[in-house]
């Protein structure tokens, strides 16, 4: 009975269709969350090794996103995490190569991953269908990883900089134009993702998370 149930219910024309719309949805996601990636590689590539453009980056946008659009919390983190390391791959393979500046992993490197889980909470806090959550998000989520990780900087360069408040925002100071260029480059990749998510799930080019 149960066979005859389970062949019936696949002769069904809707479960064809519903079936095949799923398919299509998860193949488009597939397709997004590689572009995302690719995104954060090309940036790494083209900003990374620019004094006055390092930083500009999509990764805290892609944490943010992630955190605001996924339902299933445990899963928010994969695609920030994973453009992540695959773009210091990208880049360690490069400077083994000798044609990248600096490493792609490098000692201490984890709290990075660690640190860009924050954005992502954020995105938890700020799930909304308004273009203010979007806002406060693009600038919350760098403007927190900055300083939570020029705070780790600070305590764990005891040479560069003095224990104390001055030497904290010595620290602080030294990472501004980091900053700048990570709060520019979410305010910009933050709606453009959100765009080609909703162009690409639904054929429709609109800010919103709806």
């Amino acid at each position: 009975i149960l066979l005859f149930l389970r062949l019936d219910h696949i002769q069904d024309p809707y479960f064809y269709k519903v079936n095949f719309i799923h398919m299509m949805f998860n193949a488009r996601l597939i397709v997004f969350s590689v572009i995302l990636v690719a995104m954060a590689v090309a940036s790494k590539i083209y900003f990374g090794d620019s004094n006055n453009w390092s930083g500009l980056s999509p990764v805290i946008a892609i944490a943010l996103f992630s955190g605001m659009i996924m339902r299933r919390k445990n899963f928010s983190f994969l695609l920030p995490l994973m453009a992540l390391l695959v773009s210091d791959a990208v880049i360690e393979l490069l400077y083994r190569q000798g044609l990248f500046a600096y490493q792609g992993f490098y000692s201490g490197q984890w709290k990075n991953y660690l640190f860009l889980l924050l954005p992502t909470l954020i995105g938890w806090m700020l799930r909304g269908k308004n273009y203010g959550s979007l806002l406060a998000g693009a600038i919350a989520g760098p403007t927190v990883f900055f300083l939570v990780s020029n705070f780790s900087v600070w305590l764990g360069a005891h040479v560069l900089y003095s224990r104390d408040f001055s030497g904290l925002m010595s620290c602080y100071a030294a990472g501004l134009p980091f900053y700048k260029n990570a709060l520019l480059g979410t305010l910009v990749f933050l709606p453009a993702i959100v765009v080609l998510y909703n162009f690409m799930t639904r054929q429709k080019t609109q800010l919103t998370l709806a």
